[in-house]
C-alpha cells in the first residue's frame, strides 16, 4: 500500500492547475492569431481620391462619351455620291464579264432593309449548279468598294455566285443606315440573312455556301462560323480579322473607342460593359467552332495588329487544329497606311488590277484551294454525276 500525504496532494493539485492553464493558453493562441487585425491601409475604394491638377488638354483627349448623339459624324452626302460612283463602276466593268446587280433584302434581326451586290457567271448552270459565298465588307462604317473588283471577278470565273451585303452601319446610304451600326450585334444577322437570298436562286446549291471577309469582314465571318453546329456554311475564310474587342479598344485608345462606346446597343467601354464586349469578340467563341475556317494574318499589320490576331491563331491551333488552317505572313509587302493589313488586297485604284506580291499570290492560292476543297465550285451538280470509268 502506498502512503499519500496532504502536502504532496496540494502540490500535485497546483501543478495540475498550472499545466491546465498553460494548455488552454497554447490552444487559444491560434485563435488569437486568426482574429482580424486593424488594417494599416484602407481598401482602394474607400481611400480618399488623390487630388491632382487636371490637364485640360489631356482630359479632352482621353474623354470617351457613351451617348449616341456623340457618335463620330460623317459627310453623308459625300458618301452617297461615292456609292453612286462605285455602283456605276461595277456596272460598267461587269458588262460582258459577269452578271452584276444591286438588290435589297430584309434582315432577320428586325426587318431592316439591307442593300447588297450580287455577282454571278453570265452563263448559269442548272438547278443547284453553283457553289456560292457571302463576301463580307470590312471597316468600321465600311462598305463594298471597287478595290475588290479583281477578286470577285476571279471568284465568279471559278464558278461561284457571290453576294456582298452592305449591313447596317455601312457608308453610302445616308444617316439612318450609318447610325444604325451594331458592331458584333445585329449586323451578324444582317449578313447571315443573305443565305436566304442565295437559297432563293435556283442555280445555287444550298449545300455549298461559304463565307469570307477581311478585317471587320473577317470578324463577322469568324463570328458566324462560331455559332455552333447548325451554321449554314460549309467553310469560311477570315483574313486579318478583328478578334478581341476587349483587347483592341485598350490597345487602340480613345480615338478608336469613340466609334464603339457611342453605339446605342453598347453604350460604354469594355470595363463598363465586360460581358457585352466578350460576347461580341470571336476569340471567346472558338470552342463553338464546328465548321472549317482559314485564317491568314500579317506581323506588320498596323490596323489589326499582330498582338491581337496572334491570340486567335494560337486559340485555333491549340483548340481547333482539325478545323482550322492558319498562316502567319512575316512582314509581307505592304500596301497603304495600314502596312501589312492589306497585304493580300493590293489593287491599283485606277486600273482595278491586282498588284501582286509573292505573299498576295500565296495567300490567294491557299484561300482558293481551301474553299474549293469544301465548296467544289467547279462541279455542276445540276447534271448527273459521271463515274470515273465513263459509266453513268
Amino acid at each position: 500500500m502506498t502512503s499519500h500525504s496532504p502536502g504532496r496532494a496540494r502540490s500535485s493539485r497546483r501543478l495540475v492547475r498550472v499545466s491546465l492553464a498553460l494548455a488552454l493558453t497554447l490552444a487559444a493562441a491560434p485563435l488569437v492569431a486568426q482574429q482580424p487585425t486593424r488594417p494599416t491601409q484602407r481598401p482602394a475604394q474607400n481611400r480618399p481620391r488623390q487630388v491632382v491638377k487636371l490637364d485640360s488638354a489631356r482630359v479632352e483627349a482621353l474623354y470617351v462619351s457613351n451617348r449616341p448623339e456623340d457618335h463620330p459624324p460623317a459627310d453623308f452626302e459625300r458618301q452617297i455620291q461615292g456609292k453612286v460612283r462605285s455602283d456605276s463602276i461595277y456596272a460598267a466593268r461587269s458588262k460582258g464579264v459577269m452578271d452584276f446587280r444591286k438588290i435589297k433584302y430584309r434582315s432577320s434581326a428586325d426587318g431592316m432593309e439591307i442593300p447588297a451586290y450580287v455577282f454571278a457567271p453570265l452563263n448559269k448552270r442548272g438547278t443547284r449548279g453553283h457553289a456560292a459565298m457571302i463576301w463580307v465588307p470590312g471597316g468600321v462604317h465600311g462598305d463594298w468598294g471597287t478595290s475588290m473588283y479583281p477578286f470577285v471577278q476571279e471568284a465568279v470565273e471559278r464558278g461561284y455566285v457571290i453576294i456582298t451585303p452592305d449591313y447596317r452601319g455601312s457608308t453610302g446610304y445616308g444617316k439612318d443606315h450609318y447610325n444604325a451600326i451594331d458592331y458584333g450585334g445585329k449586323e451578324l444577322d444582317d449578313v447571315a440573312s443573305a443565305v436566304e437570298v442565295l437559297k432563293s436562286m435556283p442555280y445555287v446549291d444550298p449545300d455549298r455556301i461559304g463565307i469570307m471577309g477581311w478585317s471587320h469582314g473577317g470578324f463577322i465571318t469568324a463570328h458566324l462560323l462560331m455559332r455552333g453546329h447548325n451554321v449554314p456554311f460549309k467553310a469560311g475564310a477570315a483574313i486579318v480579322p478583328v478578334t478581341n474587342l476587349v483587347f483592341r479598344l485598350s490597345y487602340k485608345g480613345p480615338g478608336y473607342q469613340r466609334s464603339y462606346a457611342t453605339q446605342p446597343t453598347i453604350g460604354g467601354l469594355p470595363f463598363e460593359k465586360n460581358e457585352e464586349y466578350i460576347k461580341r469578340s470571336p476569340l471567346y467563341h472558338v470552342d463553338s467552332l464546328f465548321t472549317p475556317i482559314l485564317v491568314h494574318v500579317a506581323t506588320n499589320d498596323q490596323d489589326v495588329n499582330f498582338v491581337e490576331d496572334q491570340q486567335m491563331v494560337d486559340a485555333l491551333r491549340s483548340r481547333k487544329p482539325d478545323l482550322s488552317e492558319t498562316k502567319i505572313y512575316v512582314n509581307p509587302a505592304p500596301w497603304g497606311s495600314s502596312v501589312g493589313h492589306a497585304f493580300s488586297r493590293r489593287v491599283d485604284p485606277v486600273t482595278l488590277k491586282r498588284v501582286d506580291s509573292p505573299e498576295q499570290i500565296d495567300s490567294w492560292n491557299r484561300t482558293w484551294t481551301f474553299l474549293e476543297w469544301y465548296l467544289r465550285p467547279y462541279e455542276d451538280r445540276s447534271k448527273p454525276a459521271t463515274a470515273t470509268d465513263g459509266t453513268k
